[in-house]
């Protein structure tokens, strides 16, 4: 809501407050102020000019020259290119030394030979937006009225120098949503007394209902509609304060009937239309609802065609207007309208609600009526139109108005105890105080003992119950005088809890090593519900699934990750590297929740390296997927918990796919999809890991302990092993490690070989083992007795030969 601060002194006293400080109390009671705008800060030397002669220019067919009287003596002279400039014309000039919006300065200059000192502006020039300008005024200068002198402040005139705070309303408030409505929230902040327009004119002998006759036949979307008819009318411009006033809230000029009602609607909060009664086909007004497939053409030129929920107002045959939302283009008032028919209605929020959205129209007028108007201003609001008409459009109003009233609303009646109000806002406000609250607000309030009965006028629709009043109160005795208090009893901290903690440090890690994180459905299909899975169980079928291919929840996060890998690869997006933590769900049995597990799962196809200045390009492979769940346990702190062992899995490639093994147990896998699906969807070499995350995220991670950085030189051992080819180096080192005892520090594979020279079945494994002592250094003979240790428990345990040189 844009609220002129000229304007809304006409209704309360703001006790010479400035816009600032009006707009700081508004928002300490609840409405917040968006901001402050003057159009015209920074303008100046913009003043009334009138055009004493228009000549054409002698050396340009699209400019003239202009003698302007601007109340100083002397005309100047002003070359001007506005195609509708012309003598006799009252126009704003910017003065030779002026100031324009974007700190544009006005200087002395010459035109095509011609000199110029000035210039004849437009709206827009002097700072309007465009879709504000009367339309007469679109595409050239703008024309004040005869009745200005030269001379005079062009931007007091045109409002340009009021300031306009701009109201961010919450739905509740509908009751700020117009001039007076602003009024009474700033009489009951400043306990001053609101200033209602008179509603008062001479009516015509004849009667209204003479003219046209009312009939609702929806009853519960219109309970009440009103009519009015004004004879005689002339259509021209309205008065330019009003012109100024409409165009400071947002709303474009018409003319002097149309302008009227958008004021009021401003003004009152009560949306109007006036039809032009000669175009208006009949003697009758019947609001019904459309029938399906009806038509009626709108203001905007455009043709709808209506459903059975859509309420319309008609003319007894065919609609001629969407009730609350748009007129028809058939009824609506031209220059030569001469009696107006004026509709003032209540109609409901919802199917004025629905025909908007349903349409694609949304309008100053529907807005109200979705938040719900003021039914008590109906006929005020038609009264004062109509009497605005007679003042300002020549009209003649005619006796009486003609309704159909079927409304039973009354002001609504809540009774609050003084001891709850304190207890809830922690006060000690007494009934006095409570009393001139309500009384601030013009509720009426009786007291017995120490309940106070509200009543509540219909203008303020939103308060209804107890907590509503006690809203009210804290809001004008000030929040910022509530007492305030500490919460009783222990507080605990806010925190991270350690698993937290962790997911947080899997998602940086994995984010850091070049993966993306991914969010994938839950919802997979039958096929794909078990794959990859690392418990087996059937999956959970959905009763009401959305299609088959979204029927069951996934037992792994796998199958969702391909999806996402194929279709990056299908657009041309080659590389990609993709993470996701989220849960899998495991079936609990017919009748019961299944559990919720979280998993870790990761997909990458395409180049891991690509340094092309370098020359140096590396796809991805098993080992880049090792490395990257080694430096996640690493992480971690499970390193030493971790180990690997080769596995068979359906969906994984035979030979490039390990298991992962967390304290013995298989918590996941990693390795190369099968290329029979690498085939199917379309991808090369693609590599996958998933694993559970609850046996990571729950681990105690022991406490850190210092250990002293060795003093003492180590020996390194580099044995090359014949083994059988089924057995892994995983296994070999398992051997080592344990006959190597605390002597061994370190052991790694370094080479692999299978090939000439080696036994059919047979393959070569070489490991680099380093022997060290903190406290001393070892000798030769200590380091080849251990060693020895090692080649026999190999040899015994796995068939383990030294590899002849």
């Amino acid at each position: 809501m844009l609220v002129s601060y000229k304007w809304l002194q006409d209704y309360v006293n703001v006790q010479d407050l400035t816009a600032a400080d009006l707009a700081e109390k508004i928002t300490r009671t609840g409405i917040e102020v968006d901001g402050i705008k003057q159009i015209s800060a920074g303008i100046k030397g913009v003043v009334v000019g009138e055009v004493l002669e228009c000549s054409q220019h002698p050396q340009a067919d699209k400019l003239k020259i202009c003698k302007v009287d601007i109340g100083e003596g002397e005309p100047v002279q002003i070359i001007c290119g506005a195609p509708n400039v012309a003598k006799g014309q009252k126009v704003p000039v910017a003065k030779s030394g002026a100031v324009l919006p974007g700190n544009f300065k006005i200087k002395k200059a010459k035109l095509r030979g011609e000199e110029s000192n000035g210039m004849i502006c437009s709206l827009q020039e002097l700072g309007i937006e465009g879709k504000l300008v009367p339309k007469e005024f679109a595409d050239g200068i703008f024309v004040f009225p005869e009745d200005v002198e030269a001379g005079e402040d062009a931007l007091s005139l045109l409002n340009l120098d009021d300031e306009v705070l701009e109201l961010d309303l919450t739905p509740n408030r509908a009751d700020a949503l117009s001039m007076l409505g602003v009024a009474y929230e700033i009489a009951a902040i400043l306990s001053e007394d609101v200033r209602l327009p008179e509603v008062s004119g001479e009516t015509s002998n004849e009667k209204a209902s003479d003219y046209i006759s009312v009939k609702v036949e929806a009853v519960q979307e219109n309970p009440l509609y009103t009519a009015k008819v004004i004879k005689n009318v002339k259509i021209g411009p309205s008065p330019l304060w009003m012109q100024a006033r409409l165009m400071s809230a947002g709303i474009r000029p018409h003319n002097n009937v149309v302008d009227i009602t958008n004021y009021i609607l401003l003004e009152y909060g009560q949306p109007l239309h006036a039809f032009d009664y000669d175009r208006f086909g009949s003697k009758e007004v019947v609001v019904r609802m459309a029938k399906e497939g009806e038509k009626i053409t709108t203001l905007d030129d455009t043709e709808r065609t209506l459903t059975s929920d859509q309420l319309v107002i008609t003319n007894g045959m065919v609609p001629v207007a969407l009730a609350g939302v748009m007129g028809g283009a058939d009824s609506e008032v031209n220059d030569d309208t001469t009696t107006v028919l004026l509709e003032s209605a209540y109609f409901t929020g919802p199917p004025i609600r629905s025909t908007s959205k349903y349409h694609g129209l949304r309008s100053e007028a529907s807005s109200r009526y979705e938040k719900g108007v003021d039914p008590s201003r109906v006929r005020p609001a038609a009264e004062r139109a109509a009497q605005l008409m007679a003042k300002y459009a020549g009209g003649e109003v005619l006796d009486g108005i003609v309704e159909d009233d079927h409304l039973t609303t009354e002001p609504a009646i809540v009774s609050i105890s003084l001891a709850k109000i304190n207890r809830v806002l922690g006060t000690d406000i007494t009934v006095a105080e409570a009393e001139k609250i309500f009384a601030r607000l013009k509720f009426e309030v009786t007291v017995e003992e120490d309940v106070l009965t509200v009543t509540v006028p219909t203008r303020r629709g939103d308060i209804a119950i107890e907590e509503d009043l006690i809203e009210e109160v804290a809001r004008l005795y000030g929040y910022d005088q509530l007492p305030t208090t500490l919460p009783k009893g222990t507080a605990t901290p806010g925190g991270l809890s350690k698993i937290q903690e962790k997911r947080r440090a899997a998602r940086s890690f994995l984010e850091g090593a070049g993966l993306y994180q991914a969010i994938t459905y839950s919802l997979t299909s039958e096929e794909k519900a078990s794959m990859f899975s690392i418990e087996k169980r059937p999956p959970v079928t959905l009763s009401m699934p959305m299609s088959e291919e979204r029927s069951r929840l996934r037992l792994s996060l796998v199958p969702q990750m391909l999806e996402s890998i194929s279709y990056n690869v299908a657009r041309k997006n080659e590389a990609v590297a993709l993470y996701e933590i989220g849960s899998i769900f495991l079936n609990e049995g017919e009748g019961k929740q299944p559990e919720e597990r979280e998993h870790i799962a990761g997909a990458m196809t395409g180049l891991w390296l690509d340094h092309t200045w370098q020359g140096e390009k590396k796809p991805v492979d098993f080992y880049v997927v090792k490395g990257i769940l080694e430096g996640l346990f690493q992480k971690l702190g499970l390193e030493k918990e971790i180990s690997w062992q080769a596995a068979q899995i359906e969906g994984m490639h035979p030979g490039r796919t390990a298991e992962v093994l967390f304290a013995g147990k298989v918590i996941g896998f990693a390795g190369q999809i099968h290329p029979n699906l690498q085939k199917e969807l379309d991808v090369k070499d693609t590599f996958v890991f998933e694993i559970q995350a609850d046996p990571i995220f729950e681990y105690d991670v022991p406490l850190l302990q210092y250990v002293p950085i060795p003093r003492y030189p180590s020996i390194t051992r580099d044995i090359a092993l014949v083994v059988d080819q089924d057995i892994t180096a995983a296994t070999l080192e398992s051997v080592i490690r344990k006959a190597g005892g605390t002597l061994l520090k370190s052991v790694y594979v370094f080479d692999v070989y299978e090939g000439k020279n080696m036994k059919d079945g047979k393959k070569s494994i070489a490991f680099s083992l380093t022997y060290a002592d903190p406290q001393r250094t070892l000798t030769d003979d200590e380091v080849v007795k251990k060693h020895d240790k090692v080649l026999a428990a190999l040899k015994d345990q796995t068939g383990a030969e030294l590899r002849s040189s």
